[in-house]
């Protein structure tokens, strides 16, 4: 449910702390449900969480939300807004107070080209991501909400996470009404 990659959050410290020019990293900070990223709008940096959760989800054109995931520390976003050249494919939004390493374009470039340590470990996090995506859609699928449910709220409780209503129902991919019916049946 929450995505952390301390590996990454190392080697974004280290780039950092090292970097000779202040600008090629900075740190950014956002509050509880400010916008990191915007859906089909550009990113301007690529981003590694550094403090803080945050959710990562599509709107639809229907305006509901689909949660993809809850994002924490060492995640990288608009890596592949970057990589493809194209608008943010979803939102991603602060959950909690976040900090985050925003890389500069031009400096996220010259990595890409220049450090093989970064695209090794890119090239994992997109095995990951899909291990994770394809993971989840089945169980979503061969499971009734009821079990979902269970299961989101035991992972709630081991990583200490609160989330509302809305954002559960969004993450399963049902209605609040749904979730509200489907709260009732496990008590």
């Amino acid at each position: 449910m929450l995505r952390t990659n301390q590996a990454f959050l190392a080697y974004a410290e280290n780039l950092y702390e090292k970097q000779e020019r202040k600008e090629d990293i900075i740190v950014r900070k956002y509050v509880p449900g400010q916008t990191l990223l915007c859906q089909n709008e550009p990113a301007t940096k690529v981003m590694v969480v550094r403090e803080g959760i945050t959710k990562c989800f599509f709107t639809e054109n229907n305006d509901k939300d689909y949660i993809l995931e809850f994002l924490g520390k060492g995640e990288v976003i608009g890596e592949i807004e970057f990589l493809r050249n194209v608008p943010c494919l979803c939102s991603v939004m602060a959950i909690t107070e976040v900090s985050v390493f925003a890389f500069s374009i031009p400096y996220f470039q010259t990595l890409i080209e220049s450090d093989l340590k970064l695209n090794r470990q890119l090239l994992d996090i997109f095995a990951e991501r899909i291990t994770n995506t394809s993971s989840r859609a089945s169980y979503q699928q061969l499971h009734p909400a009821e079990y979902n449910l269970k299961k989101l709220l035991e992972l709630q409780s081991k990583q200490d996470i609160r989330l509302s209503k809305e954002d559960m129902a969004s993450y399963l991919g049902i209605s609040v009404r749904s979730l509200n019916r489907s709260l009732k049946e496990l008590i």
